[in-house]
């Protein structure tokens, strides 16, 4: 996944000037009539071409991409979608909300700190959510004065920062936080891991290949050398 903000900076430039949709379309996309059976196909068809493209190439891929992979024409995506941010914004909620649900399950059903926190991982980055986290949460950066997450790492001057600029993130950065302090508190995880170490592992994709199997089998190779990683190891 992309999460540089400038991506999320393209999504704001490409969709800030449209006008809202007619037939009492509401910006944010929500609606407060139902849709025809139609409509609502094609927005579902939408929605999932929109995973599948900002999965593939991040927040910063055109709307006409989009709108090739929905087999619509731009014009019905706008209809729906006022503007790219709109769009954007939709998915991460929804992808953020599935992470949440994610790292819940595995606090819930796994007693075991080490697979709890292995489960969640492997779930995640199966699902693909991880790459179509809100593009402002992660963030490489200068570290601020007064870090806003007790996570963070603060001892070097370039870092990867966690922003929770929303409920929905916050939550999400609470219950992965869960994971992590569990895991670390069993002395499975490596001392020096944050939140935002684990973030960055279900938000990196393994290389596009043209097989599905052998995609598959590479994403599960990296997943296990990355596992590898954050495990401590005895002195």
């Amino acid at each position: 996944m992309h999460v540089q903000d400038s991506h999320w900076s393209s999504a704001l430039a490409n969709g800030a000037t449209m006008s809202a949709p007619a037939g009492g379309g509401r910006p944010d996309g929500a609606r407060t009539t139902p849709l025809r059976v139609d409509a609502q196909r094609n927005l579902e068809h939408v929605l999932r071409a929109a995973r599948e493209v900002f999965g593939e190439l991040g927040y910063g891929a055109p709307m006409e991409d989009v709108a090739r992979r929905a087999r619509v024409g731009v014009g019905t995506v706008y209809r729906r979608f006022p503007s790219k941010d709109v769009l954007v914004r939709r998915i991460a909620e929804e992808e953020t909300s599935r992470l949440t649900e994610q790292a819940r399950a595995a606090l819930g059903q796994e007693d075991e700190p080490w697979s709890a926190l292995s489960r969640f991982l492997r779930t995640s980055v199966a699902s693909g959510a991880g790459r179509l986290l809100p593009p402002q949460v992660l963030r490489v950066g200068v570290a601020e004065e007064h870090p806003r997450l007790p996570q963070q790492r603060t001892q070097a001057s370039e870092e990867l920062r966690l922003v929770a600029d929303d409920a929905g993130a916050s939550e999400l950065l609470s219950v992965v936080g869960q994971l992590v302090d569990r895991a670390r508190g069993a002395g499975a995880l490596r001392a020096d891991v944050s939140v935002s170490d684990v973030l960055l592992v279900i938000a990196t994709p393994a290389p596009s290949l043209p097989d599905a199997a052998q995609q598959a089998a590479a994403s599960s190779r990296l997943l296990d050398i990355l596992l590898e990683g954050l495990r401590s190891r005895p002195v």
